[in-house]
């Protein structure tokens, strides 16, 4: 599969760092005389034991940072209403889906964390939110490779592959990099040790969608039943001024996993004058990331993307990025001929 998709803009984006989001846990992390990985580990183990046996419901909203937060994450990336990374802050990608998780379960659709919510997230009996996981030597194995900045030396490679085993397991696992090292510290992150990780559950699709709606101004793609309610909800970024997404109605043409991307630097803006049209191959870190849905607008397209902690904030130079976790999900439920409605 080829297409022209254009790729996102760089724009200086700061994300919270794991460790503001878990002073407590930074603060005990810090090695001591004798102090080795396996104590480490321990300290995760508590941390998964703490947040797992928690069942407080505190009022959250935009701006909150801590294991209330990171728990109400996972709740919602359960449900299919993706807060994108999940890092233990909450930020723009998680109101906008903790709006749409209560629109869809008729509570009031304010973004914040109330007690209702929490109780409609975590229904009777919660599964734990944390859990323990081996690396395998397949996860061990790879391959990694490094990522080239330059767009035709991208192309010389034979696959653009995660970078690291972090990157690979925090796609995984649908969390962000920092924090999966900052919460695992102490791991060299070899085959056999023992991290935690978030418990995303399964990635099986909840339920069937009728139609795709979305909405620019909130950055959101929804998948609606019937009824017209969110069964699931993604952050997605857009085009900006420059390369804006067209109000109406579209339908998806094709389909693709593990796309090739074929790089026309004539679709660009910011394109260097140096760089010739050209196939960048397949891999996690291609720049439609791991599976292209083809919109009936030429060129345009959803699909993934290698930088998930800019996914609902980036302006792109075109089309529509999801996280690859998510943009997999979608593929589940959509298909060639399916209606995609945009709104302001």
């Amino acid at each position: 599969m080829s297409n022209h998709c254009p790729l996102a803009r760089r724009h200086l984006l700061v994300w919270l760092s794991a460790s503001a989001a878990f002073p407590a846990l930074a603060s005990t992390q810090k090695k001591r005389p004798g102090q080795g990985a396996a104590a480490k580990s321990a300290t995760a183990t508590t941390l998964m034991e703490r947040v797992n046996a928690a069942t407080d419901m505190p009022a959250l909203a935009q701006g909150a940072r801590g294991e209330a937060v990171l728990r109400a994450q996972i709740l919602l990336d359960r449900e299919w209403f993706s807060p994108g990374e999940i890092d233990g802050g909450f930020g723009t990608n998680m109101a906008r889906m903790v709006a749409a998780f209560q629109t869809a379960n008729n509570l009031k659709a304010s973004g914040r964390m109330d007690g209702q919510t929490w109780k409609t997230l975590m229904g009777e009996m919660p599964a734990p939110v944390l859990s323990e996981y081996t690396i395998t030597k397949e996860d061990a194995a790879g391959p990694f490779t490094k990522t080239p900045a330059d767009m035709m030396d991208r192309a010389r490679l034979k696959s653009l592959d995660y970078e690291t085993i972090e990157e690979a397991l925090g796609e995984k696992f649908h969390c962000n990099v920092k924090w999966l090292r900052d919460v695992n510290r102490g791991s060299r992150f070899e085959a056999g040790d023992k991290i935690v990780v978030p418990a995303t559950a399964t990635d099986k699709a909840p339920t069937r969608a009728a139609s795709i709606r979305i909405d620019k101004s909130a950055r959101v793609l929804y998948l609606l039943d019937k009824a017209e309610l969110p069964v699931a909800a993604f952050p997605l970024s857009i085009g900006g001024a420059s390369d804006p997404l067209p109000l109406g109605r579209m339908e998806i043409k094709n389909a693709a996993k593990n796309p090739v991307f074929t790089y026309n630097p004539a679709l660009l803006k910011d394109a260097k004058k140096t760089y010739v049209k050209t196939d960048i191959p397949a891999g996690p870190n291609n720049p439609v990331g791991v599976y292209w849905l083809g919109l009936s607008k030429p060129h345009w397209g959803i699909h993934g993307t290698p930088d998930p902690s800019r996914v609902g904030t980036a302006a792109t130079n075109g089309c529509l990025h999801l996280t690859n976790w998510d943009v997999l999900r979608l593929a589940q439920l959509v298909k060639p001929g399916f209606a995609v409605d945009v709104h302001a």
